[in-house]
């Protein structure tokens, strides 16, 4: 576990896509907080998620534990918020569309 945390601070971009989809357990909340205060000013972490910030405490368990992650994250940050139809609901639905004509 020492040696995987050490690699993933090491890498120029961390991508954790779909954050919250699942709650994390403590444990697992504790061990993603110490990987990102390690890559805090020395990487760039991308973070994609379909919550929004206030919603998080939900993913990390409490209110200290987020609120010491998201000041961390969002200190060097750039969000891009987007708002939108689902890329596969299109494509399925384009897909649908062509199967009945």
């Amino acid at each position: 576990l020492m040696r995987l945390q050490r690699q993933l601070a090491k890498v120029k971009l961390l991508i954790i896509d779909e954050l919250g989809f699942v709650p994390l357990s403590k444990t697992g909340a504790e061990l993603l907080f110490e990987l990102i205060s390690q890559r805090y000013e020395r990487g760039s972490t991308l973070i994609t998620s379909n919550l929004p910030f206030e919603e998080w405490t939900e993913t990390f368990g409490t209110e200290r534990l987020t609120g010491a992650l998201l000041d961390r994250l969002t200190h060097h940050v750039n969000i891009l918020e987007m708002n939108g139809e689902s890329y596969r609901l299109s494509q399925s639905r384009a897909r649908l569309a062509a199967a009945n004509k």
